[in-house]
């Protein structure tokens, strides 16, 4: 299990998932009283005053740890820290690489995850810390069958969603989300975590689609096997969350060194790197 906040005092920057009110607020205004414990943190903002103390540490993290005004203290407690002074430098950042497959293309209708992925990329380290299957609560299509080989036995017996949401809290708190193609897995994540805890996902975002399209001049295509065969990747389970997760975070470590050898070091300069549109997409959209 990974710490969602740098226990040194240095503010974090990295993803949040906070309930669509004012529970954040709550938690900053007891803080300013003085450092508080996670059950603390629990009981008085949450509510929930008999939560054992490793989901209060799991509910802690996710609620705070991605936010600069806050750190985690050696002994445990959350507390308010000095505002961070600019952006991060993309060495000192932590990724959370994230795949999901799901049911259908669709976050918004009945389609939902079948499997989730995430890796942790830092520096020279790549962890997968987190590959389950996940029981939709609906048969799977053959046709995500056919491009998975994830069945409706398969995911049977696999915890449903809301059993993994805490895990999938703890592995992107505090870190920056990052997948190939993030809107799709970031709008299915957020679906599901509003749906088994009444949370929603914020932070910042990187696409590796965006940032090929960018840093890869003369690529054609920037699917996810067109970059892994560029770059001479193997891919030991294509279709399948944790082989995708993966190959992505090799691909986002490429990625880094390309952007930084073109000036981009911090987390903000790969944001506006993702944002910016590329001229391939300018003509794709002209021509549709």
């Amino acid at each position: 299990m990974y710490d969602a906040a740098d226990t040194t005092g240095q503010p974090v920057t990295g993803l949040a998932a906070h309930p669509p009110s004012t529970l954040l607020e709550r938690a900053l205004d007891l803080m300013a009283e003085g450092p508080q414990s996670a059950p603390a943190l629990a009981s008085s903002v949450m509510g929930l005053r008999q939560a054992p103390d490793s989901v209060a540490s799991r509910l802690a993290a996710a609620l705070l740890g991605a936010d600069p005004r806050v750190g985690q203290l050696p002994d445990g407690r959350w507390a308010l820290v000095a505002p961070a002074v600019g952006s991060p430098l993309v060495d000192d950042c932590a990724f959370a690489v994230v795949d999901v497959e799901t049911t259908g293309g669709r976050s918004g209708a009945r389609d939902r995850v079948m499997e989730v992925a995430v890796v942790v990329a830092q520096g020279s380290r790549t962890e997968l810390v987190l590959d389950s299957l996940v029981n939709p609560g609906r048969p799977v299509p053959r046709m995500a069958t056919a491009l998975t080989g994830i069945s409706t036995a398969m995911v049977r017996r696999a915890p449903a969603f809301e059993e993994l949401a805490d895990q999938v809290l703890a592995a992107l708190a505090g870190r920056v989300f990052v997948a190939h193609n993030a809107r799709f897995d970031w709008g299915f994540l957020g679906k599901e975590l509003k749906r088994s805890r009444d949370v929603v996902l914020s932070g910042p975002r990187i696409c590796t689609v965006r940032l090929a399209r960018r840093l890869l001049r003369g690529q054609e295509s920037c699917a996810l096997d067109s970059l892994t065969d560029r770059f001479g990747l193997i891919n030991e389970a294509r279709h399948r969350a944790a082989g995708d997760a993966l190959v992505t975070a090799e691909l986002l470590r490429r990625f880094l060194s390309l952007a930084k050898s073109e000036g981009f070091a911090t987390l903000a300069d790969l944001e506006r790197l993702c944002a910016a549109r590329s001229g391939r997409s300018r003509r794709r959209r002209t021509r549709h």
